[in-house]
């Protein structure tokens, strides 16, 4: 009978979709003490984890398991080659947060296009009247670079068009027929893109290939005055040189729903600009998203037990068989 084990607490709904499933045995960490997750998984067939690490020494004590499903999107904390060695599959949840996460960003562009924090700040403190006020703006009209167009990226490009904004998208692995057909404006050259944009939305998943790829030169090539919107991954922006930038008055102001180094462990320098916005790396966890994360992980865990396999959502399909 297959065996699955549930590191973090999710949505009360994926945890009565594994009870209900036939068949198979659960582990969930409840409300009670929970005994460490090197002893959980050591008869697991499948686990479940959210901010729970996955590297080469739990897997070294879980000789049974067969699939990981990470609730969410991103997989930083997982070691996927030592997943792959052992044949282990990993899956993700990859359509329940897109719309929680491309409606944050909006509301990062948003919240710097009308000076939000400062604003409030202020009248809190009882100024009505704000100095800077005519410095606000709106987004019909911008010119908006929305970097990778997937499934976050596709629907920030919606609701930015929905505002009456140019939309223009740089992905290097898609045709531009096919960005040309969704209605938006295929661009090749990123630093073309970069000079044109007023504001420049980052959606590309991290990798060897984009760690630090917002750093000193890409702000550069960013069009003075233009906002910053990352709501992807931390590891992807230079944060001294963003400080850089925003303290010059090159960039206006950013959005980060993303920090290199989380949870944050020691407060940064650039937190005291009012010109940037951060939030705690929220963006995917409204009470929607939050459900379909743990609906779609538990789903994917029972399927693939079960032999259904989701293909799409196997992020080493090496794995799988032919």
């Amino acid at each position: 009978m297959p065996h699955i084990v549930v590191a973090d607490p999710i949505h009360p709904d994926g945890i009565r979709r594994l009870r209900e499933a036939p068949g198979v045995t659960l582990d969930e960490p409840g409300t009670g003490p929970v005994p460490p997750l090197a002893e959980r998984v050591r008869t697991a067939d499948g686990l479940i984890v959210r901010g729970t690490v996955v590297d080469e020494a739990l897997l070294a004590g879980a000789p049974r398991l067969k699939v990981v499903c990470r609730h969410g999107v991103g997989y930083d904390l997982v070691d996927v080659p030592a997943l792959t060695r052992r044949g282990v599959a990993l899956m993700i949840t990859p359509e329940a947060n897109a719309a929680s996460v491309a409606e944050h960003a909006l509301m990062l562009m948003l919240s710097l296009a009308r000076n939000v924090g400062p604003v409030s700040a202020a009248v809190r403190r009882g100024e009505w009247r704000v100095r800077g006020q005519s410095a606000t703006f709106e987004l019909g009209g911008r010119t908006v670079l929305v970097l990778g167009f997937g499934r976050i990226g596709t629907r920030v490009s919606r609701l930015c068009a929905a505002f009456g904004m140019r939309v223009l998208v740089h992905d290097p692995y898609l045709p531009k027929g096919t960005i040309r057909g969704a209605g938006f404006e295929p661009v090749v050259d990123r630093d073309a893109g970069l000079a044109q944009a007023d504001i420049v939305t980052v959606h590309v998943p991290a990798s060897d290939r984009t760690r630090g790829m917002v750093d000193e030169a890409f702000l550069a090539r960013m069009k003075p005055g233009a906002l910053l919107v990352n709501t992807a991954r931390g590891t992807l922006v230079d944060e001294p040189a963003l400080e850089a930038a925003l303290r010059s008055g090159h960039l206006a102001g950013a959005g980060l729903d993303v920090l290199r180094v989380e949870p944050m462990v020691q407060g940064l320098s650039m937190l005291e600009l009012e010109n940037l916005v951060v939030t705690p790396h929220v963006a995917a966890s409204t009470a929607e998203g939050l459900r379909r994360m743990a609906w779609d992980s538990a789903g994917n865990v029972i399927d693939f037990l079960a032999g259904r396999v989701d293909r799409d959502s196997v992020v080493n399909g090496e794995v799988l068989p032919a």
